[in-house]
């Protein structure tokens, strides 16, 4: 529903280019302050492939006990978390783009206000070359991970991007969707 405000969760497995995507449409809507780009907060330390907020685990667990979050979630031996102030942002007209759990989606469709998904998808060797470049510890076995984001269940999504052409070819998709949001 155009210029109603809401949630447009951007969903899909890693390596699918969602934080590139993200960051780009953040950009388009630096001077739009109808559409906010909240940061999530993980128990992981900020790297070069994801900008967030860091938290332990302790004050995540506290945070969740409390109602602090909007969502919150664990993968992949991380916690993450969505501010709970972005409910207030959402429930006043705004579009709030947040990255979740793909397993979230229900959840934050029956507790969200104005729900959509984007899911942004791309093929499994373009996955698998694009967590090979991070290199990243934690994110364990190359082979592992991919299986496991293979066996999560397809969402239903109000839009579904293919990367695996630029980032500036499926961030533009992006941004007219979330344009389109705002009337």
């Amino acid at each position: 529903m155009a210029g109603s405000g809401g949630f447009v969760l951007v969903v899909g497995p890693s390596g699918a280019g969602k934080d590139t995507l993200i960051d780009l449409a953040k950009a388009a809507f630096e001077d739009e302050a109808r559409v906010v780009f909240p940061r999530r907060l993980v128990t992981r330390e900020v790297s070069a492939f994801e900008d967030h907020d860091t938290l332990d685990e302790t004050a995540l667990e506290a945070g969740v006990a409390a109602g602090e979050y909007a969502l919150a979630w664990r993968a992949h031996g991380l916690g993450y978390a969505i501010p709970g102030e972005t409910i207030a942002l959402a429930r006043s007209g705004m579009v709030v783009v947040v990255n979740i759990s793909r397993k979230l989606v229900e959840e934050a469709r029956s507790r969200l206000p104005g729900v959509a998904v984007v899911e942004i998808t791309a093929s499994r060797e373009t996955l698998a070359r694009r967590l090979a470049a991070r290199s990243r510890g934690e994110d364990g076995d190359l082979e592992k991970r991919l299986a496991r984001s293979a066996e999560i269940e397809p969402v239903r999504a109000d839009l579904a991007i293919y990367n695996e052409t630029t980032p500036e070819a499926a961030a533009a998709v992006l941004i007219a969707f979330l344009s389109s949001r705002i009337g």
